[in-house]
C-alpha cells in the first residue's frame, strides 16, 4: 500500500473512504484472509498497511493486468489499423 492509509488510497482513487472500506472488507471476507492490518497510531497516527496475502494479490492482479495487455496488444493495433491481428 502506497499511501500508508485507507482514506488517502481512496483520495488517490478519487473514492470516499467509505467505498475504499467497504472494498477492503469485501476483499478480506470473499478471501478469507485480512489483506490489509491496521496500524497502531503513535505521534503520527495509525494507518494501514497490505499483509502478506494483501501484496500476493496485488502481485496476481499485476501479472494478469501484464498478462491481458500483452495478449491484447496485437488486436488492439489492429482495431486501429497498424496492423493484421492474424499476424
Amino acid at each position: 500500500m502506497r499511501t500508508g492509509s485507507i482514506s488517502a488510497a481512496g483520495r488517490t482513487l478519487k473514492m470516499s473512504y467509505r467505498r475504499a472500506w467497504e472494498l477492503v472488507e469485501d476483499l478480506n471476507r470473499h478471501l478469507g484472509t485480512p489483506v490489509v492490518a491496521a496500524v497502531t497510531g503513535g505521534s503520527g497516527g495509525g494507518g494501514a498497511r497490505l499483509t502478506e496475502a494483501g501484496t500476493a494479490l496485488v502481485g496476481a492482479y499485476r501479472a494478469i493486468e501484464s498478462a491481458t495487455d500483452a495478449a491484447a496488444a496485437r488486436h488492439l493495433a489492429a482495431l486501429a489499423g497498424r496492423t493484421d491481428p492474424e499476424t
